[in-house]
């Protein structure tokens, strides 16, 4: 048996009754309520005013019903409509933006996965303690711009989709940085970037085992990022600042790829250090998960980020990807959510998946 994360209080509102699967209305939404439809478990959208009307558009992923508020962080306060409604609230990367890891880590209403994760991620200096006492790979950290000896990028803590990080080509060119919250200057490392899609699930007795469970590797993708892209980002930002355009980092999509299979034991090496260090730190990551870091030409992997919840790279693969495909036929990282909450259910384990 594994870790017990939630007490007997949290889990009472979901006890004896089949679980709501709930999660704010964006970024992975429309994947995750597909996925409870499929596995038969009723769903929950949680919208800021009316409810969106492109739901009416996807039957398939449509939520049940709906719970309008007028701000995401008024959640607190319909926190006993949602334990009447037996939910279990998904994180994503919007819900977590927006209403806060630190207001996730003290809602009273059961939350898939170790909510305790959460402030781990969203704090870039605890995140690099976890990993690097992993002894997983990263690029170099400077302190200050005075450290900074070549290319680097400037990134904000916190999941923002990319936006406000900044590219420096030196020392000199960080003069240019305006800062408006936390950040973190980090070493640009030139190669391909994967983001790797995992779930650990504590309840598994098979497969790529770690701790009491196991990894999957459900999917892999990369990301569109408005206006700036790939290799030339160095050099073109200065042209683009010239020009009176300042380039931005923001993901406006995502594109599927394949790690070439040679490299798979390496990436899974990667995942197992991860969960295995967060067993000690906190107790564990449940669920979903993202490692994102770059393939040098010198197939060296570097890990400049984690994502500890779904991430919206995974809705390429509703349907299936080239990986979860191996696992289950037309596995999305949705239904697989789905899945372990059943589990958990029918085994009486939600205390290990649930906090």
């Amino acid at each position: 048996m594994g870790v017990s994360l939630a007490s007997d209080a949290r889990l009472a509102s979901i006890r004896g009754r089949v679980p709501t699967v709930t999660t704010l209305c964006s970024h992975s939404s429309l994947q995750i309520f597909h996925g409870a439809r499929a596995e038969g478990l009723p769903t929950l959208g949680i919208s800021v005013g009316e409810p969106p009307r492109f739901y009416d558009a996807f039957p398939l992923a449509r939520p049940d019903r709906f719970l309008s508020v007028p701000k995401v962080k008024d959640l607190p306060h319909v926190a006993d409509r949602l334990r009447r409604e037996g939910a279990i609230l998904i994180p994503h990367g919007s819900f977590v933006e927006y209403l806060g890891a630190e207001t996730f880590a003290t809602l009273d209403v059961p939350v898939f996965g170790n909510r305790a994760v959460l402030g781990w991620e969203s704090d870039r200096r605890k995140e690099r303690e976890w990993l690097e006492s992993a002894g997983v790979t990263m690029p170099k950290r400077f302190e200050t711009a005075e450290e900074v000896d070549g290319p680097v990028i400037v990134k904000y803590y916190g999941a923002k989709g990319g936006k406000g990080f900044f590219l420096a080509k030196n020392r000199e060119a960080l003069a240019d940085f305006r800062p408006t919250g936390p950040y973190v200057i980090q070493e640009y490392v030139l190669g391909t970037r994967y983001y790797m899609h995992f779930f650990y699930s504590p309840l598994s007795d098979r497969g790529y085992r770690v701790g009491h469970g196991s990894i999957e590797l459900l999917g892999m993708d990369r990301r569109d990022e408005a206006n700036i892209d790939e290799l030339y980002k160095l050099g073109a930002q200065e042209e683009l600042l010239k020009a009176g355009i300042r380039p931005t980092f923001v993901v406006t999509g995502n594109v599927p790829v394949v790690l070439r299979e040679s490299l798979l034991p390496k990436s899974f090496d990667v995942a197992a250090r991860i969960i295995e260090r967060s067993i000690e730190l906190f107790g564990g990551m449940v669920g979903p998960f993202c490692v994102e870091g770059i393939m040098t030409e010198d197939l060296q992997f570097k890990v400049f980020e984690i994502s500890t919840r779904i991430v919206a790279g995974t809705n390429l693969f509703i349907s299936g990807s080239s990986y979860s495909d191996m696992v289950a036929p037309g596995l999305s990282m949705g239904r697989r959510i789905a899945q372990e909450i059943k589990r958990g259910e029918a085994e009486g384990r939600l205390s290990e998946i649930l906090s």
